[in-house]
């Protein structure tokens, strides 16, 4: 097992990385205050993982309420169902909130662990590598509505992470690509030999190589980790994080949560952002075609659909990240490893990169 820690200023929690943590049940519990527990999770991850967490939670009053699985599920409609069931369960101040799957169980539920009673704990344990990597780690929690991806949410920190990578066995292709597009970011946004190690060991990750995987994940965790400690609430330099992601959202945004997976628009969404950066004159244009080679041997799409119309995508970026003055605020990058954040951007600019690439 490998272990880190996210050290906040005001509180501290572990992530627990390794295979068979489903089974420690003593992780689970030393994070968990009270008796009330209600284990969240999805139609597709349920049947294959819930009762291995519910076998740990004996003596514990507990209940299961499950979602149906997708991105189209991520709404307010679903979080006051998540509310209902923890109503029925008479969850307290002390409750304890587990959410079991992917991303979109681990916002939803923090989102509504957040909201409960103004904020009750909540333990995140990914099933997918996209969640192990990204969501699961820093406390953002959030709902989407029809305008805008994860317009509505709040920071709110779990008590424990516990990434359990046996779970990765049972991930489709395409999602276990998607998931490798946020961990290419990090060698994307602030380190070049992340980035030159994952190109290295491709084949081992395609592949799933528990040792490769186990390390990957790991240093994935560890960059977000020391970037939430510095800046919990986004202030500043977290902001990185979205490199991509502000694409990556108008294109989910247009697919209706349907057409992509969230990794595959943000992979789609960082070639684009490094293509915006070499016409800018930021950045090399061999390194973004670097990045496009590196997620395309990963199976992941890295270019605009011809259906998406470059000044379409630059209105949904507008909502996703709005600043002053009509002009956008992006993360872009001066190559490998030296992303950076840019405000006032012309969104002409914008949609002529979009329109040539």
């Amino acid at each position: 097992m490998k272990s880190l820690k996210v050290a906040l200023a005001e509180r501290a929690y572990d992530i627990h990385i390794g295979r068979g943590l489903l089974d420690r049940g003593e992780l689970l519990r030393a994070a968990i205050r009270g008796r009330q527990l209600l284990l969240l999770s999805n139609s597709t991850v349920a049947p294959l993982y819930a009762a291995r967490i519910e076998a740990q939670l004996a003596g514990l009053a507990w209940r299961r309420f499950e979602l149906p699985d997708g991105e189209a599920h991520k709404t307010l409609e679903s979080a006051g169902k998540v509310f209902e069931a923890l109503a029925a369960l008479g969850a307290q101040r002390n409750a304890c909130l587990i959410a079991l799957g992917g991303g979109v169980v681990g916002d939803l539920g923090g989102f509504a662990a957040a909201c409960w009673m103004r904020g009750i704990d909540f333990i995140q344990v990914p099933t997918t590598l996209l969640a192990m990597v990204d969501s699961s780690v820093g406390g953002k929690t959030a709902v989407n509505l029809p305008a805008g991806k994860n317009l509505v949410g709040a920071f709110w920190q779990p008590k424990l992470v516990l990434a359990d990578t046996d779970t990765l066995s049972t991930l489709p292709p395409r999602e276990y690509a998607a998931g490798l597009a946020e961990v290419v970011k990090y060698g994307a946004i602030g380190d070049a030999d992340f980035l030159d190690w994952l190109e290295r060991h491709a084949e081992a990750l395609l592949a799933r190589d528990p040792e490769v995987l186990a390390e990957a994940v790991h240093r994935s965790c560890a960059h977000k980790a020391a970037i939430v400690a510095r800046d919990e609430r986004e202030t500043g330099e977290r902001a990185l994080l979205n490199f991509g992601h502000t694409y990556g959202h108008a294109l989910e945004t247009m697919g209706a949560y349907t057409r992509w997976l969230h990794g595959e628009a943000v992979a789609i969404g960082m070639v684009l952002a490094a293509r915006l950066s070499a016409a800018l004159g930021m950045a090399p244009a061999a390194d973004a075609q670097r990045l496009a080679a590196l997620l395309a041997r990963f199976g992941l799409p890295t270019t605009r659909p011809a259906d998406c119309a470059p000044q379409a995508i630059v209105e949904l970026m507008r909502l996703d990240k709005k600043t002053l003055s009509d002009r956008l605020r992006l993360i872009l990058w001066r190559g490998v490893g030296r992303a950076e954040i840019v405000d006032g951007v012309d969104p002409g600019e914008i949609a002529a990169a979009l329109a040539s690439g």
